[in-house]
């Protein structure tokens, strides 16, 4: 890399302060990555235009605007159940918003801020489909999550040890797969699951079966140490709670698919 002698870097700087107001009043210079979902309606999608819609999407960007960056600053990118951590830990974004809950296994690696939002863990069939009323129910069935999720783990774990698991890359792969009778269920967060029942290609395909078999603490993933921004983005959401921000993103993501969220839970990461 070719280095600028100390006369071209002062002089690089110089403009640099000048075009910022000499101290950045028009906030931090650069681009701001953020990590999100890009297949979960209602929580991170991409849409075709290349636009980003979803309550993660609107939690974020309310943060990054506390953070002091424009929306034409924000540059969103994908990332996985089973790439979360990895993302943060080589710098490639500088928070994770993707329906990312909080438990004890992946504090060793991040931190989090907020919760901001709780779930619970739900089943999804397909809505003629009587056989399934309880978690017991899916052993001998075939039952559908991502890798890297929490919630297929649980159930095998605990409710229903001969269930046959299928792990696929994204929960769209998992709906395309209970659409085709390839799984008899799929499983993840209520609000997920609320999303795509929701999309207008799927109406009357699924049903939920209205079951909250575990709570799931959404939290804002950041690299380890990181105790100041830890803080500026626990008030950031403290704020879109108390201005109204926090139900209105609700009301927009979740609303057309009959889901009673539960009320903004208490921060207590960093605390």
């Amino acid at each position: 890399m070719k280095v600028p002698k100390a006369g071209a870097l002062a002089a690089v700087i110089g403009l640099a302060l000048t075009a910022s107001g000499c101290g950045g009043d028009d906030g931090p210079q650069g681009n701001l990555s953020i990590g999100i979902k890009f297949d979960q309606p209602g929580v991170g999608l991409r849409e075709a235009g290349g636009t980003f819609s979803g309550f993660d999407v609107d939690v974020s960007t309310y943060i990054a605007k506390e953070l002091g960056y424009k929306p034409e600053n924000i540059e969103f990118k994908r990332v996985d159940s089973s790439d979360r951590e990895l993302l943060l830990q080589y710098n490639e974004v500088k928070f994770v918003a993707a329906s990312y809950s909080i438990n004890d296994k992946r504090k060793e690696k991040v931190d989090f801020a907020g919760p901001y939002f709780l779930a619970h863990q739900d089943l999804m069939v397909r809505a003629g489909d009587t056989s399934i009323t309880k978690p017991e129910d899916l052993n001998n069935k075939n039952l559908c999550s991502v890798t890297g999720s929490t919630s297929a783990e649980n159930i095998k774990s605990k409710l229903a040890p001969k269930a046959s698991l299928m792990e696929l890359e994204s929960y769209s792969e998992c709906v395309f797969a209970l659409a085709d009778g390839r799984v008899d269920a799929m499983t993840t967060d209520n609000s997920i699951l609320a999303g795509y029942a929701a999309q207008k290609e799927n109406t009357g395909k699924f049903k939920l079966i209205g079951l909250s078999l575990s709570n799931e603490n959404y939290g804002i993933g950041l690299k380890k140490g990181n105790k100041e921004l830890q803080g500026k983005i626990n008030a950031a959401l403290k704020k879109m709670v108390e201005d109204g921000s926090w139900d209105a993103a609700v009301k927009k993501n979740f609303g057309s698919a009959n889901y009673k969220s539960e009320p903004a839970p208490p921060i207590t990461s960093g605390n």
